[in-house]
């Protein structure tokens, strides 16, 4: 199976940039590819769906040997995030410690630790950066009281006036040390993930429902050969949410003729799934663990810390379907291997940076590339299958990618894919041969 039709459908995290700024991304990313693959690659304008909650565009991919056309659908959560990091930073501060003891208590930080210390450090950063403020705010705030005290002011007075300085002051060091620690951004998001794993927040609910109707519909009226559901980040969960309840909506998605793939990059469905009251997520990943007609493909990264490594997300949830398994396919990713030499050393540094990679285009050709699975020819269960073959398919002289094609078509089943997959030296002896 060659695909000519592919359909995306994106599903943004918790971040607030948008459709605007993703969009000029995504357009650079795409010119990077191109250049990397010797590649034509086009896409058109962004054009509003669904009263604006989506927007959608289509991309042209031409090689000297294949050729694909790309729809890709933008789910948008941004006006959501836009108004929950507008609210008061004394709000945001008060609701995060209070979730994040409440965490700590009822032990949820300790199964952060245990299923990945990286990400649990994460969550505890944030809350550090309030501390490291508070210390020297309060220093600060306590030589000013000690000096309206040796003037004569009252105590009471005094007392007042630093607490009202500490206020201040650390309201406005917050603030203006945003654009380097992101710390009320994350406190929003960990607010936002409690209150998502917990069902308190029904607008968003609403709108994953519509997203399940629009892939429902999808499905249906799409001549794509492939519909790859992508969630990335938080993104993640939100996904599992709309393919869970889409095949609700329609049991039979996944056998109408189009193959649908559910896609989780850099996820971190634990920070949601790992709360007690998040037992409506655990039956929806459960659903997907079982179900024959939906491939689920997780890729990770141990260099990521904003996703969870070396983890199962239905075994790592205590989610036991025993011999009915069949999803999630788990894909490490080195991140070193698809970033220039040059720029590693320095690229490794800048997490936020590492965990957009997923969704970047490649500084070097490798069997992991984001914008080969959105707009080359192979499909996503066979790209990962064969992940050598695929990139034989679009790096190898005629004879490479011939060969390259005849393993992906005799790629094995799911379950045999570890026992399949070619080393390039492997190809290349064939090939030559």
């Amino acid at each position: 199976m060659r695909v000519q039709n592919r359909h995306i459908i994106y599903v943004q995290g918790y971040d607030p940039r948008g459709l605007a700024q993703y969009y000029r991304m995504f357009r650079t990313e795409l010119r990077k590819f191109g250049r990397l693959y010797h590649l034509a690659a086009s896409m058109g304008r962004p054009q509003n769906v669904s009263d604006g909650e989506i927007a959608s565009w289509s991309i042209e991919t031409k090689a000297d040997d294949w050729q694909t056309r790309t729809t890709y659908d933008f789910l948008r959560f941004e006006d959501y995030i836009q108004r929950d990091l507008a609210q008061p930073i004394w709000d945001t501060v008060y609701h995060a410690v209070l979730i994040y003891w409440t965490m700590m208590f009822n032990g949820t930080i300790a199964r952060f630790g245990k299923a990945n210390w990286r990400f649990a450090t994460f969550v505890t950063y944030p809350h550090l950066v309030l501390l490291a403020h508070a210390l020297w705010v309060g220093a600060f705030a306590w030589v000013f009281q000690r000096g309206l005290d040796a003037v004569g002011i009252p105590t009471l007075f005094s007392v007042v006036a630093a607490v009202a300085l500490f206020v201040a002051v650390f309201g406005m060091a917050l603030r203006y040390t945003e654009e380097k620690t992101y710390a009320l951004y994350l406190l929003r998001d960990h607010i936002w993930t409690w209150e998502f794993a917990h069902r308190r927040e029904p607008l968003w609910d609403e709108r994953i429902d519509r997203f399940a109707a629009h892939l429902c519909k999808v499905v249906a009226s799409s001549n794509a050969e492939e519909i790859v559901l992508v969630g990335h980040s938080s993104g993640s969960f939100l996904a599992t949410e709309i393919l869970a309840r889409a095949l609700k909506l329609d049991p039979d998605l996944g056998r109408r003729g189009r193959r649908v793939v559910l896609l989780t990059l850099g996820a971190n469905t634990p920070v949601a799934g790992y709360h007690a009251a998040a037992q409506h997520l655990r039956d929806h990943m459960r659903d997907l663990a079982i179900e024959p007609s939906i491939d689920w493909i997780d890729c990770q990264a141990r260099k990521d810390v904003m996703n969870f490594f070396h983890f199962d997300p239905i075994e790592g949830h205590g989610i036991d379907v025993g011999d009915k398994k069949r999803n999630p396919t788990i894909v490490p990713v080195r991140f070193r291997e698809i970033i220039s030499p040059e720029h590693y050393n320095l690229f490794r540094w800048q997490f936020f940076r590492v965990h957009f990679q997923f969704v970047m285009a490649n500084e070097r050709p490798h069997a992991y590339d984001f914008f080969m699975i959105v707009c080359g020819p192979v499909p996503l269960r066979e790209r990962v299958a064969a992940p050598d073959a695929a990139l034989a398919v679009a790096t190898g002289d005629a004879a490479a990618r011939e060969f390259g094609w005849r393993s992906l078509e005799n790629a094995a089943p799911r379950d045999q894919i570890a026992a399949q997959e070619l080393t390039d030296q492997e190809l290349s002896a064939r090939s030559r041969g």
